[in-house]
């Protein structure tokens, strides 16, 4: 399944600022837990996550240190700050309210027409 990039973009501040509010993490271990998440449906490119990491930095919603693998290669590590936690809130409750709406809409295009089908229109 394809999932359209607007999707994903309006998806992946949320999806980012809630990884990190479980523990700090580096960029790869980001993307492949997205990935894991999604059962493989949403992958994230180097282009799309690193921009976005940076960003939310800028923002003052994360913030990055150096560390090392346990191969001893230097990665850098996210960490959600306090901002970066009350805006996880906020982008929740967001999407709590999207949920909701979409439920509704979905569950009353679901329900058959008052009638019927072999009613509407007036045939019989």
């Amino acid at each position: 399944m394809h999932i359209d990039k607007d999707l994903v973009a309006a998806s992946a501040t949320p999806l980012v600022l809630g990884l990190l509010a479980d523990g700090e993490s580096y960029g790869y271990a980001i993307a492949k837990r997205v990935a894991e998440l999604s059962d493989g449906r949403m992958e994230w490119t180097d282009g799309m996550l690193y921009p976005l990491l940076h960003r939310l930095e800028r923002n003052g919603l994360i913030e990055a240190s150096w560390g090392r693998s346990p191969a001893g290669r230097r990665r850098k590590h996210y960490a959600i700050t306090p901002a970066g936690r009350e805006a996880l809130a906020e982008r929740q409750a967001q999407w709590r309210v999207v949920s909701d709406a979409l439920t509704q809409a979905w569950e009353a295009a679901a329900r058959p027409l008052p009638g019927g089908p072999a009613t509407a229109g007036g045939l019989a």
